[in-house]
């Protein structure tokens, strides 16, 4: 049993050392090496995308009306922040962000405008602000009462 185990062994190990055919470590230039010492020295920072609120309440808005919000983070992380995108729920609501990196430490905006165009009734709207964080997105919320026009029955909900 005992010698059976041994040449086992043995046979894994040629076969581990035989296999491959040049030290690994003699493979890496020494651009891969710098690549790789500045991925390790950065592996620890990450950006964290801190919102002041990630809801917002128009409440009551006239039928045709165009309103605005801004929403504010700060980057609490110790990484660059880098926005990608910020994608509304819908065609209605346009949302616009900061186009630059945030430093750590420093704040950016998402500005979302909601036009009630065509809207009625109780209105709750999203949206979705991508970044390099952990998480990767972050959803934000708003929501408003449109008054239709004279004439017009609010009986609409938003989708």
């Amino acid at each position: 049993m005992i010698k059976r185990t041994v040449a086992m062994f043995a046979i894994a190990s040629l076969v581990l050392t035989t296999s491959c055919k040049e030290n690994a470590a003699l493979r890496i230039d020494e651009e891969t090496a710098k690549e790789a010492e500045i991925a390790h020295a950065d592996a620890g920072k990450i950006a964290v995308m801190k919102f002041d609120e990630v809801e917002h309440d128009f409440g009551t808005i006239d039928q045709g009306e165009v309103v605005s919000h801004t929403f504010t983070f700060k980057n609490e992380g110790t990484s660059d922040l880098v926005v990608s995108q910020a994608k509304a729920s819908c065609g209605c609501t346009v949302p616009s962000y900061t186009k630059t990196p945030v430093k750590p430490g420093e704040t950016g905006e998402v500005n979302v405008e909601f036009n009630s165009k065509g809207k009625k009734g109780n209105q709750n709207k999203t949206v979705t602000v991508s970044a390099n964080t952990e998480e990767g997105s972050q959803v934000l919320k708003f929501k408003a009462v449109v008054t239709p026009k004279e004439g017009e029955v609010a009986t609409k909900k938003a989708k």
